[in-house]
C-alpha cells in the first residue's frame, strides 16, 4: 500500500491518521464522561489528565490530517455509482467533523486556561468548578454535536458495507481493497 492516496483508495498515512484519531476520540469521550460522573475528587485527576492528553492528541492528529491533505496528498475520487447528493453530504459531514473537533479542542483549552486548572491538576490540589464556565458549556455542546456527526458517519459506513455492499470501507483499510486498485 502506498503512503499517499490514489484516485480509488486512501494511502497508509491517511488510514493511520484516521484510525488513530478514531481510537483517540473514543477514549477521550470515555475519559470525559467518566470524569464528569465521578463524585470522588481524588479519582478525577488522572482521568481528567488522560482526557486532556487524548484531546490534545486528537487536535494534533486533526491538524496533521488537514496539513496532509493540503500539502502532500489528495482525497480519492468519489466512489463510482454513488449519487451526487451522497457525495455532497459526505463532504459536508467530514468538514463538520473537523470543525467540531477543532471547536472541542478550543473550548477545552479555553476551559483549562480560564479555570486555571492546570496548576491544580499538576499539583494534585482540588480542582476549580468547571460547570459554569462558558467554554465548558460549549465543550459539552460540541461533544454532543461531534457524537451525532460520528454516529451518522459510522451509520453511513455500515450502510455502504451491509446494504449497498460496495465495500467502500476497503478504501479505508477495512477488508479486501483489490476492487479499488489503480495505477497510483
Amino acid at each position: 500500500m502506498s503512503l499517499k492516496s490514489t484516485s480509488s483508495h486512501y494511502g497508509s498515512v491517511a488510514i493511520a491518521i484516521h484510525w488513530t484519531s478514531a481510537a483517540a476520540i473514543l477514549f477521550a469521550f470515555a475519559a470525559g464522561l467518566t470524569a464528569a460522573n465521578i463524585g470522588d475528587p481524588a479519582r478525577i485527576r488522572p482521568i481528567l489528565l488522560a482526557h486532556i492528553s487524548l484531546g490534545l492528541l486528537v487536535l494534533l492528529l486533526t491538524l496533521l490530517r488537514i496539513a496532509w491533505w493540503l500539502l502532500a496528498d489528495r482525497h480519492p475520487l468519489p466512489h463510482a455509482g454513488q449519487p451526487g447528493w451522497q457525495t455532497a453530504l459526505a463532504s459536508i459531514v467530514h468538514l463538520a467533523i473537523y470543525a467540531a473537533i477543532l471547536l472541542m479542542a478550543a473550548s477545552g483549552i479555553a476551559t483549562i486556561i480560564l479555570s486555571d486548572a492546570l496548576p491544580h491538576l499538576l499539583a494534585g490540589t482540588p480542582l476549580p468548578d468547571f460547570s459554569t464556565l462558558p467554554p465548558r458549556i460549549a465543550h459539552g455542546i460540541f461533544a454532543r454535536l461531534l457524537l451525532g456527526l460520528l454516529a451518522f458517519h459510522i451509520a453511513a459506513a455500515i450502510y455502504h458495507q451491509l446494504v449497498r455492499r460496495d465495500r467502500l470501507l476497503a478504501r479505508m483499510g477495512v477488508g479486501d481493497a483489490s476492487r479499488f486498485r489503480d495505477a497510483a
